[in-house]
């Protein structure tokens, strides 16, 4: 299977999830997190990351990063490469920790670094760990919604100025954003060519910052197609409408919602549509 594109720029904002090898444990126990939080202190000063938000699972992690040097690679690999030694050094083994590369979403930050600050910090609330996202030590949500003392490599300035000028009112809004987070839908459905997630302008631009030497290689069947019809166009070149949802899919050019907002469908049904036509 090819791997999805690594597209760096000065000022990209991602959503960087990392999982264990074959679902297992990356963190045992608290000593475990402390020493990820240690690591990924030195790796966020020494590569000059942004660190919006954060969630540490059993299995995997979740960082909303900006990259203002276009390192994203470098930070992860010694992320990663870093905690995978002091792993396997403290409990004596050897080997992978990590399931293959890590995934990074580019992310339009207007749009979605609310959305998915909320996304990440309620992780443990959907995975039935904790009643409220503010039971969970080791997320941003605590030190973001000033219940806790601040984490020095975490930056909180940007995502409370989205919702008021001053801190007091800032953190009560947050707050009860989160809390009205959960039952809302994932952001996913808006995701385009598995790696953007954005409007249809901030697509287009990103994809003009990828080089035209890149190495092709690296860069997924959906990512390759340039020429995207517009949603009337499928309509009229294919008279089954199943089959237009899902060639309009498989250009990469749409997520599944802004397929369903034109054919009238809720974005749930697209995916039904699209997993049956890929069966045939």
């Amino acid at each position: 299977m090819t791997r999805p594109l690594r597209i760096e720029y000065s000022g990209a904002v991602y959503h960087v999830t990392s999982r264990g090898n074959a679902q297992m444990d990356i963190f045992n126990d608290d000593g475990d997190r402390e020493t990820f939080y240690d690591v990924l202190r030195s790796a966020r000063n020494r590569f000059n990351i942004v660190v919006h938000a954060f969630c540490l699972m059993d299995n995997h992690f979740h960082l909303l990063v900006e990259t203002p040097d276009a390192n994203l690679s470098k930070f992860m690999r010694q992320l990663n490469g870093v905690y995978t030694q002091r792993y396997n050094h403290h409990y004596k083994r050897s080997g992978h920790l990590f399931q293959g590369r890590y995934k990074a979403i580019l992310v339009q930050r207007a749009l979605y670094l609310t959305e998915l600050s909320r996304y990440i910090v309620l992780n443990p609330v959907r995975a039935g760990m904790v009643r409220a996202a503010k039971d969970w030590r080791w997320s941003s949500y605590r030190a973001t919604a000033g219940l806790s003392a601040g984490v020095s490599w975490l930056t909180t300035d940007w995502l409370l100025s989205s919702f008021a000028k001053k801190r007091s009112q800032a953190v009560l809004l947050y707050r009860k954003f989160v809390s009205e987070g959960k039952g809302q839908q994932k952001p996913w459905i808006n995701l385009s060519n598995q790696v953007y997630l954005g409007d249809d302008a901030f697509v287009k631009t990103i994809q003009e910052k990828i080089p035209d030497d890149d190495d092709l290689s690296e860069v997924t069947s959906a990512q390759k197609r340039k020429h995207v019809l517009t949603l009337d166009e499928y309509e009229r070149e294919y008279s089954d409408r199943n089959v237009a949802i899902s060639q309009a899919y498989a250009s990469g050019g749409y997520s599944m919602k802004l397929i369903g907002e034109h054919f009238g469908l809720h974005y749930s049904w697209v995916s039904r549509v699209i997993k049956a036509n890929n069966k045939m």
